[in-house]
């Protein structure tokens, strides 16, 4: 029986495929000299295949079933790359096979696609050693805590580090797009990556679709899943990401270019866990994060679930995220994140390290913010914080259901209160119920706290104090407030106490307080007179 070439057989299994595919080029790998072994360089057979498509107008580059080891592969305007199931791409372990700080590199390329069954394998590894003198501000105070436990036992304290640390210099993202358009990565598994997996930078037309992308929860710090920075319509969905670095991050930074706007996100129906953050708006963003939604997704097993956080200047505006779980937990110490479902923080960078900044733009702003429908699982306090210079505007939760339970045997158990809401104006809390869960804690106060805030409306709200003599609902310099349609669990001593000397135009209407001892107190400096038209208590 007489056998076809391998680039004639591609071509009829694609058009068996794809219909559309018959007129399109394809170019094997194999035929360019790729062995299939994973010992062998395959970097020069590849980027030929890849330098032929691009030069004949477009066509796909067939990487069928086998193992592959590559340097730095240069994609082409208008070309596929299919990675077939039984094949995996690896990266070279040898940092001189690398030209840029990735497997998969494009700049300024048009209409690509990255796409298939198979697997791109950063192949990265971790060492475990004695922290040293590494400093990281933003988990210095887990540091500190973790450190004091280290030497009560007599032990180092140890974490984990990319293999290599810090004398190796070439750490490779798996896909680096730069100033890109129209760009597809769909079905692909992409694992083990040394550096963050996906990150594009000033990208447009972004369509990532049914990959799973993993690194190890226990060990792989800095192995983010996807990072857009500074991208516009963007759209990531179907896919699973579980990773040791935060899952989804999205950047408006200058560590490629000016920090230009990341715009119209989509995360649609998609599996999030984390030792650090699922789901994050970058600390590093320095222009903005704007109209980005979130909708059917499940976040499971992360250190933190939401994060929200501005250090230098940029804003994050108009963002809804909906119909969510979020399930969190304590990670190691040297992650971000202490098992918190919901976090917001705005400070400047030399208020989280300490250290002069010159030229240090103002705080940033996040505003006009919705989460709703969601229920939330965690250990850690859910902290909602503006900044003293630019409050929160606009915060929305409607239709959330928190959990706080505790990890006895954690050594950074700090958690109070199971929300805390600082330094916000035009702040709405619709249908929020709070459930203390098992094991409990002695630490555990208030089920929110509200403080320096303006305008707020706290209607349906459900929850009780945690230790005899706390509130359930504390209140610290709020000015003007309306409380509606509460109530108070049965065995309440205190529902809402009202302190501070701010506090003023607190209105309570429509509540059923009944079941509480004492549904609300003035005291701590509040005027008398905080409290007006307190009907139907």
């Amino acid at each position: 029986m007489r056998t076809l070439p391998i680039a004639v057989a591609s071509a009829f299994l694609l058009c068996i495929a794809s219909p559309s595919a018959a007129a399109e080029a394809v170019f094997n790998i194999k035929d360019y000299g790729a062995t299939g072994r994973k010992s062998d360089d395959a970097r020069p057979a590849i980027q030929k295949a890849i330098d032929a498509a691009g030069a004949g107008g477009g066509g796909t580059v067939y990487v069928p079933p086998g193992a592959y080891t590559s340097g730095t592969l240069h994609l082409r305007s208008h070309v596929r790359m299919l990675i077939d199931s039984g094949a995996t791409l690896y990266a070279s372990l040898d940092g001189k096979d690398f030209d840029k700080a990735a497997l998969l590199y494009g700049e300024g390329v048009d209409n690509i696609t990255i796409e298939g069954r198979g697997t791109v394998d950063g192949q990265a590894s971790y060492m475990w050693q004695d922290n040293g003198n590494f400093d990281d501000a933003l988990i210095r105070e887990n540091m500190l805590l973790a450190a004091a436990l280290a030497k009560a036992q007599g032990k180092p304290l140890m974490r984990s580090f990319p293999a290599g640390f810090p004398t190796e210099t070439m750490y490779p993202h798996l896909v680096l797009l730069l100033h890109c358009k129209d760009v597809r990565i769909a079905g692909l598994s992409f694992v083990r990556s040394r550096s963050w997996t996906i990150n594009p930078y000033a990208c447009e037309r972004l369509t990532i679709d049914g990959v799973y992308i993993q690194s190890s929860l226990k060990e792989a710090v800095w192995a983010d899943g996807i990072d857009p920075d500074g991208c516009k319509d963007v759209r990531i969905s179907n896919s699973t990401i579980e990773t040791g670095d935060d899952a989804i991050v999205l950047w408006s930074s200058n560590i490629y270019g000016p920090p230009l706007p990341c715009e119209n996100i989509t995360v649609t129906n998609c599996r999030l866990s984390s030792a650090s953050s699922a789901l994050k708006f970058c600390d590093g963003n320095m222009n903005c994060i704007r109209h980005v939604t979130v909708d059917n997704t499940v976040i499971a097993g992360s250190n933190r679930g939401i994060a929200f956080m501005l250090f230098d200047g940029g804003y994050v505006s108009d963002v809804v995220l909906s119909n969510l779980t979020i399930e969190c937990r304590r990670h190691d110490w040297f992650w971000w994140g202490d098992g918190d479902p919901i976090h917001f923080e705005i400070k400047r960078r030399s208020e989280v390290d300490g250290q002069a900044h010159p030229n240090q733009p103002p705080a940033g702003s996040i505003r006009n913010v919705m989460i709703r429908n969601v229920v939330a699982r965690g250990q850690g306090t859910s902290t909602i914080h503006g900044h003293p210079d630019n409050w929160l505007d606009g915060i929305s939760l409607d239709n959330i259901k928190l959990f706080v339970s505790n990890d006895p045997h954690s050594p950074l158990q700090k958690t109070v209160d199971a929300m805390q809401v600082r330094w916000a104006r035009n702040l709405k809390l619709k249908d929020v119920e709070v459930i203390w869960d098992q094991p409990a804690s002695a630490k555990w106060q208030s089920a929110l706290r509200l403080e320096d805030a303006q305008d707020v409306e706290l209607d349906g709200f459900r929850g009780r104090e945690a230790a005899p003599g706390m509130p359930a609902v504390a209140f610290v310099n709020v000015d003007g407030a309306s409380v509606r349609n509460t109530n108070a669990a049965p065995g309440t001593e205190l529902f809402l106490d009202i302190a501070g000397a701010k506090s003023r135009g607190i209105r309570l209407m429509g509540n059923d307080l009944d079941a509480a001892k004492t549904p609300y107190r003035v005291s701590a400096g509040a005027k008398r007179d905080a409290v007006v038209h307190p009907a139907s208590q």
